[in-house]
């Protein structure tokens, strides 16, 4: 999958959730963690049995002013707001960092002024913060990964997606390829 993603919380307050949350982006993919107004520590967040932090950067600002995301990457709030768009109509930026917020709150006015984008997930009330990032990322590498399409029927697909290759440089007129070599 081409882009970056990241994933962070504002304001969270328990250990095991932080820990399934992190553990959950090393899973999927992410680039890095970070959170605003918490503090990850892996002591307490018992919950990432994959030890994360030793495989990915996690970030830790004290304030949203604090807060330095790469250069192009737009800031997705996850929050159930009347405006936010619902995730299975939304379009994952290529460079994203998607922030939840705290288990019996919402993330602040200071960072939803600051998101490029909110969304949604249609439930019909709160989920558990984890559940709600890992479903974010499922959607994510589903939309913008190389999957065979969904059949229009039950079961699996028709036809296998084979796993788009980098591949070596192209020739160009008058060069030769990475793979004619030099003779």
């Amino acid at each position: 999958m081409r882009g970056y993603f990241a994933v962070g919380v504002e304001r969270i307050s328990k250990p095991m959730n932080v820990g399934n949350l992190v553990r959950s982006a090393h899973a999927f993919g992410a680039s890095f963690f970070f959170t605003v107004g918490a503090e990850y520590r892996a002591a307490e967040a018992r919950s990432d049995t994959s030890k994360a932090p030793g495989h990915m950067p996690v970030y830790s600002w004290t304030t949203l002013e604090e807060m330095v995301l790469p250069q192009g990457c737009a800031l997705v709030g996850v929050e159930l707001t009347e405006d936010a768009v619902e995730l299975p109509s939304f379009g994952h930026p290529l460079r994203a960092a998607y922030v939840l917020g705290p288990e019996r709150g919402s993330l602040s006015p200071a960072m939803l002024e600051r998101c490029r984008y909110v969304i949604k997930i249609p439930t019909t009330f709160c989920i558990n913060v984890a559940t709600a990032g890992a479903i974010v990322m499922y959607d994510r590498i589903r939309t913008l990964g190389h999957h065979a399409p969904r059949p229009i029927t039950e079961g699996p697909p028709k036809e296998k997606q084979d796993r788009l290759p980098h591949g070596s440089p192209k020739s160009r007129a008058g060069r030769r390829s990475s793979k004619e070599g030099s003779r």
